[in-house]
């Protein structure tokens, strides 16, 4: 089973996305990682991606998608995967779906965690760490986790916040690029919907509605992945 899964930042993707991994003993892929993989191991495109990197740029889709590809294409793949952050625009759906296929390589589920831009902020900026520990989950904007005051839900221990969750304009620029349906990640989400479309459900596609809690999300994905 090959899955590409798509949110935004707030929408627990990351969640869901482990709980994917877990159930079906598939990698569960990001780019970041496999950006670090390359760099520590001095590979040719690590090493050309380090140089962008370094420079303060973004690494080309022509580096990029070739990273991906050779992940893909690793052992522990080969009973499927899940990518997660890529692609993030139209440009790249549209040549990740190319290289794809030039290498027979085929994607069956795409996943779109569907969350209102505002909620998807509100949880961001919402979400409290204990001081005790940082897997107590706390977030002023959702009941089901709502801390008692300003203290910890689970233990009773002090909370605080990460500085970037209170960093609306970097929030924003993220959200700018998820939610552009013309060319951005919104955009990508809508080519493979197209592309199922025109090839009688393949691949197939999953919407979930990111607004109820952990296990009601993780409940409809795992039913509509025939995993009830």
């Amino acid at each position: 089973m090959n899955v590409l899964f798509f949110g935004p930042n707030g929408s627990g993707k990351g969640t869901q996305g482990a709980i994917v991994k877990d159930k079906f003993h598939i990698p569960h892929i990001e780019t970041g990682v496999i950006f670090r993989e390359n760099i520590s191991k001095g590979t040719d495109l690590g090493k050309e991606a380090k140089g962008y990197i370094d420079r303060g740029e973004l690494v080309p889709d022509s580096i990029t998608i070739p990273m991906i590809l050779d992940r893909l294409k690793a052992d522990d793949c080969k009973n499927g995967w899940l990518l997660d952050g890529f692609p993030r625009n139209l440009t790249q759906a549209q040549e990740l779906d190319k290289a794809l296929k030039n290498e027979g390589i085929a994607l069956d589920i795409v996943i779109e965690m569907v969350l209102d831009r505002q909620i998807a902020k509100n949880r961001i900026m919402g979400r409290r760490l204990c001081a005790n520990d940082n897997n107590h989950p706390n977030n002023i904007y959702i009941d089901a986790i709502k801390p008692n005051g300003d203290k910890c839900r689970v233990c009773g221990g002090a909370l605080s916040t990460r500085s970037d969750d209170q960093d609306e304009e970097a929030i924003d620029k993220r959200h700018n690029i998820y939610y552009d349906t013309k060319t951005g990640t919104m955009a990508a989400v809508n080519y493979f919907k197209d592309l199922s479309a025109k090839n009688n459900g393949n691949p197939k596609i999953i919407e979930l509605d990111g607004r109820p809690g952990v296990k009601e999300v993780s409940s409809e994905l795992l039913g509509k992945l025939g995993q009830s």
